[in-house]
């Protein structure tokens, strides 16, 4: 993806958030970089995972032969049907069939889904892929439903997202009280590839936290920290600004485990009051309305699929 290419979309003068940084207001929906030739960097600026001649090391072994076709669950999740590995338990349960007849693998190798069921319904082919940004506000879950009928995103998507947008699927999840970015797919191979460890693609988030705290403390995470047992890797934090014990604090990380920013932060003695995302490898939340979603164009979309393949395939 060309460098400093942006997605251009009308601001919205209305929207002014809380701690919003000092200066001139970002563009709206930016994308603000791409993966070079090495891939993503993380936060300290190095590369993903790679083996000892500099190859990835989830990259394919040459010397396999070459196979036509693709498993069914990587097959299934490129249709948006669910991401890999909920299609592994559709087909646990006995959900997907071929021509009549349970799938019992997901390593079954096919060319096409002709003749694939899941639940008795036929798949459709694959649409093209498509990517949405949405500024998610605090109070939603990032799940299809809540047994304790608590809203999910899908509640606030129902009336955001065009008449003829597909299935999607969140990469990543943002925790029930933490508001911001969260990218939307309908393609579950892209949506694993943006979230795999080894893509090493960067998530920054600002938090609001009430306590002492200095730069130095914010410096020592950058050799990562280990919480109640949890070992957190690298994280890259910077003290934006302090008024008295309320401190608002930037933090890059590549990880995203479950609660990463509230624990960490917690562990230094702080209690985090408010916690937006505000990027996710390339993309910017910059002036997107909370609650409004903005799709990113098809051509900024295949430059960032092709170049998260070309990572995997070094």
């Amino acid at each position: 993806m060309a460098h400093g290419a942006r997605v251009n979309r009308p601001k919205n003068p209305n929207d002014r958030r809380p701690g919003a940084r000092s200066g001139p207001p970002r563009k709206t929906g930016g994308v603000r970089g791409a993966p070079g030739k090495g891939g993503f960097k993380n936060a300290g600026g190095r590369r993903g995972p790679r083996n000892a001649q500099g190859r990835d090391t989830q990259a394919p072994d040459p010397n396999l032969p070459k196979r036509d076709g693709d498993r069914i669950a990587k097959l299934l999740a490129r249709a948006g049907i669910a991401s890999r590995r909920e299609v592994e338990r559709m087909i646990e349960d006995g959900r997907v069939a071929i021509n009549g007849d349970v799938v019992e693998t997901p390593a079954t190798v096919l060319t096409s889904l002709i003749g694939v069921t899941v639940d008795g319904n036929p798949v459709a082919a694959p649409e093209r892929t498509r990517l949405f940004l949405f500024n998610k506000p605090a109070g939603l879950l990032t799940a299809e439903r809540d047994p304790k009928g608590r809203p999910t995103i899908y509640t606030a998507l129902r009336n955001a997202l065009p008449a003829d947008t597909p299935r999607l699927m969140p990469v990543g999840r943002l925790d029930y009280n933490t508001e911001g970015l969260l990218l939307l797919t309908n393609d579950g191979e892209f949506k694993r590839a943006l979230e795999l460890p080894s893509s090493a693609i960067p998530r920054t988030y600002r938090a609001k936290a009430m306590g002492k705290v200095g730069q130095n403390d914010l410096e020592a995470l950058f050799e990562g920290v280990t919480v109640d047992g949890v070992h957190y890797g690298q994280i890259e934090a910077n003290l934006e600004r302090r008024n008295g014990l309320q401190n608002w604090i930037e933090l890059t990380l590549t990880e995203g485990k479950n609660r990463e920013v509230r624990n960490v932060l917690e562990h230094l003695g702080l209690q985090v009051s408010r916690l937006l995302r505000v990027a996710y490898g390339p993309f910017e939340l910059g002036d997107l309305a909370r609650g409004a979603v903005f799709e990113v164009k098809q051509g900024d979309v295949e430059r960032l699929r092709k170049a998260l393949a070309r990572d995997r395939a070094k």
